[in-house]
């Protein structure tokens, strides 16, 4: 895939309803950047024999909730040997949905894109949370609900188990809130799959690497600031200062907030002053 046909296909998810963003096919995308040459037609016939093994599995299966929780770790995580990798957590082949295909090992959230992919495609109620740290997956059946663990071979997860994940990486004080429950949107969990590749790339202190992370999040989510913002950070950073310029203007017509439209005021001038 050209660099023009992967970002015209990024742009298109864009102006997609987010609800309507086929979540494993853009995360596909994304890893295609890092594979120039290699066809995706084998990595989507792999998801489509994963949806087809878990509609099986779960034919044959009793019960309500559990039947579809066992189907998806029957099927992912012990008949495809899927599993969290917990040897080199921080590879950058752990948040690249092509690798974590090729090796079946990944990070949460790439995992969870799986889950959520093989639960979707079959008419299921299931949806990533927006629990910090660490990404879970929702999968609800009428009035049940239950959370899954997709790095931990998709375990459920009790309440009092969410709480000391919270407290392990917010503190002590830290107590579960609706909004730890609450659905990630498709482009807010894309966002963050690419978050742990462009953490990585900065902690190597590759900033421009990081920088076109970024700058491919911005082509399917260019309403959220805070790419924007980054986007601006990086550019100064890198002495792209026009570009810098441009990114911190798109954020500034993005941000109502009055203080932080302040603080983006604060770096337009300091970039202009440098470019004076």
């Amino acid at each position: 895939m050209s660099d023009v046909e992967f970002q015209n296909a990024l742009r298109r998810f864009a102006g997609t309803d987010d609800t309507q963003i086929d979540l494993a096919e853009a995360a596909l995308l994304l890893a295609a950047r890092e594979h120039p040459g290699v066809s995706l037609v084998p990595y989507r016939e792999h998801l489509a024999a994963l949806v087809s093994a878990v509609a099986q599995a779960h034919d044959t299966l009793p019960g309500g909730m559990s039947r579809k929780r066992d189907a998806l770790a029957s099927v992912i995580h012990d008949s495809f040997g899927y599993t969290g990798d917990r040897q080199s957590y921080d590879d950058l082949q752990n948040a690249d949905l092509m690798r974590v295909i090729d090796r079946r090992k990944g990070l949460p959230i790439a995992l969870g894109i799986l889950h959520i992919h093989c639960g979707r495609a079959l008419g299921w109620d299931i949806c990533g949370l927006n629990f910090p740290g660490h990404f879970l997956v929702r999968l609800e059946d009428g009035a049940s609900r239950t959370i899954l663990d997709p790095f931990h071979d998709g375990v459920t997860v009790t309440p009092a188990e969410l709480r000391n994940m919270l407290k392990a990486t917010h503190g002590a004080d830290a107590e579960l809130t609706p909004a730890h429950y609450a659905m990630a949107s498709n482009r807010e969990i894309l966002i963050r799959l690419q978050n742990n590749r462009k953490t990585r790339l900065l902690q190597a202190n590759q900033v421009a690497e990081g920088l076109a992370t970024v700058e491919d999040m911005l082509l399917f989510a260019p309403g959220t600031p805070a790419l924007w913002q980054e986007a601006g950070v990086l550019n100064a950073h890198l002495g792209n200062l026009r570009a810098a310029l441009i990114a911190f203007d798109h954020c500034l017509d993005l941000t109502p907030d009055p203080r932080a439209r302040a603080q983006i005021t604060a770096s337009i001038t300091e970039i202009r002053s440098r470019l004076n």
